[in-house]
């Protein structure tokens, strides 16, 4: 087992094997990337808390502080400008599993292929390259996803959500107030199912994708770059669309409450139609 207080900038190398990583921390910028080398923490800035680094039987445990309880939440709770803001970044093999949280700041995380749970109370996430079961979850700030594959779960309180080049096979997205703009190339029988209270949603597909689909708003738009989906709501304003692109094997399910929704036609190039099945 191996404990390291680190309350100075420095880069702790690990011995042995990590197979999941866990951090908790409060305020600042935390990045976690894959590597092919040994595991590794890089802490470039440290507050008036230390960093706490444990590597024990396969997991690695990075905290700035341990809270038990709301008695131990309450003493931290009062100006974000107060709590100590850190600048770590985590190198650890892909295929480790990965739980992290942020209270306040901006989150990356980049090239895992293991389950990965990221969560951030007021900052930024970001998402590159992902390939396992992904769930994102912020209060207030944006999240956004690049290349990411596997299943997919993305949910705001407030802050807009963004998807692009993914080829998840399994896409949720919801916010409550905020936009969701999404360019999907998606295997065939994906399922995608994107929600938003206040706020637009826009969709980017291939041209020839093979989705059942179905669009609704409540007090909103629907328009549509695929004319064999049928329109429903009285011009000018039309409020459903739904129909069958190609064969239909997949789903994608768009709704907003406040907000319109447009699904845009991709045109397929010649590399693209030669990676086709």
């Amino acid at each position: 087992m191996t404990h390291r207080t680190v309350d100075n900038p420095q880069r702790l190398t690990l011995d042995g094997p990590v197979d999941r990583v866990d951090v908790r921390l409060l305020s600042g910028r935390l990045n976690v990337v894959a590597t092919d080398g040994p595991a590794r923490v890089d802490v470039t800035r440290v507050g008036r808390r230390p960093v706490h680094v444990e590597h024990r039987d396969g997991r690695l445990m990075v905290r700035q502080e341990h809270l038990r309880g709301w008695a131990g939440f309450l003493r931290w709770m009062g100006p974000l400008a107060r709590w100590p803001r850190v600048d770590v970044s985590v190198a650890v093999p892909a295929d480790a599993a990965a739980d992290l949280v942020l209270v306040d700041g901006s989150l990356v995380a980049s090239g895992l292929c293991g389950a990965a749970r990221v969560e951030v109370t007021a900052g930024r996430i970001t998402l590159m390259g992902l390939r396992g079961r992904t769930t994102a979850k912020i209060t207030a700030g944006a999240v956004e996803a690049l290349g990411v594959a596997g299943e997919l779960d993305l949910r705001t309180v407030s802050g807009e959500v963004t998807l692009a080049d993914s080829t998840a096979g399994h896409v949720r997205a919801q916010t409550v107030s905020g936009a969701i703009t999404c360019d999907l190339d998606n295997p065939r029988g994906s399922d995608i199912q994107l929600t938003t209270i206040s706020g637009g949603i826009t969709v980017r597909v291939r041209a020839d994708s093979d989705l059942t689909v179905r669009l609704h708003t409540t007090s909103g738009r629907v328009t549509s770059g695929f004319p064999q989906l049928r329109a429903e709501g009285g011009l000018p304003v039309l409020r459903n669309s739904e129909g069958v692109l190609g064969t239909g094997a997949g789903r994608l399910w768009a709704s907003a409450t406040s907000g319109s929704i447009a699904l845009l036609a991709r045109p397929v190039d010649v590399d693209e139609e030669g990676e086709l099945p």
